[in-house]
């Protein structure tokens, strides 16, 4: 893992508002984890991204009865780049563990790869599918993957054998 690949890739704007994001985030006392395109990059995948997203913990947001607000402090955007938060919460309460002890590089918390798969086949967007396809091309360990889906969420097997078997198809 090496943060400064996908760093060097990206735009300079996305680069400084990732790490200045994290800062804030680490100031405010939340816990948190680099995901999306940047995590993608800083697990062999590096692409083009336009926005910085962090899984982060429950005490990011308040609770007003209905109504849930950020934190004051949470960057929603960091000179013109979107900043896009996922919470265990709406995701699954196992992603909380990740918040307690993620992969760091360069001083920025990351998620690992077999979370980082599983937020892609939950979202199931195209462009998700297509980084799990590089993600496996590039070395994830698909055992991890399949292990850490049959604990948290046995009903994504089935779209990751889909597409474990795109990534190893012949060009």
């Amino acid at each position: 893992m090496n943060i400064e690949d996908p760093f060097n890739f990206v735009a300079p704007k996305v680069r400084d508002a990732a790490i200045k994001t994290a800062a804030q985030l680490q100031q405010l006392g939340i816990r948190h984890a680099l995901a999306g395109g940047l995590a993608v990059g800083d697990h062999g995948y590096i692409r083009a991204t336009i926005d910085v997203n962090f899984l982060v913990g429950e005490e990011a947001f308040e609770h007003h009865g209905g109504l849930v607000t950020f934190k004051p402090g949470v960057p929603i955007e960091v000179d013109d780049i979107r900043i896009d938060y996922l919470s265990p919460l709406a995701l699954g309460a196992q992603l909380e563990e990740t918040l307690t002890t993620p992969l760091v590089s360069k001083g920025i918390p990351i998620v690992p790869v077999e979370v980082l798969i599983y937020l892609k086949l939950v979202a199931k967007r195209r462009k998700d599918m297509v980084d799990v396809v590089e993600l496996l091309r590039a070395g994830a360990d698909a055992k991890k993957v399949r292990h850490y889906l049959q604990q948290y969420a046995d009903d994504l097997l089935p779209l990751f054998a889909e597409l474990l078997d795109e990534s190893q198809a012949p060009f």
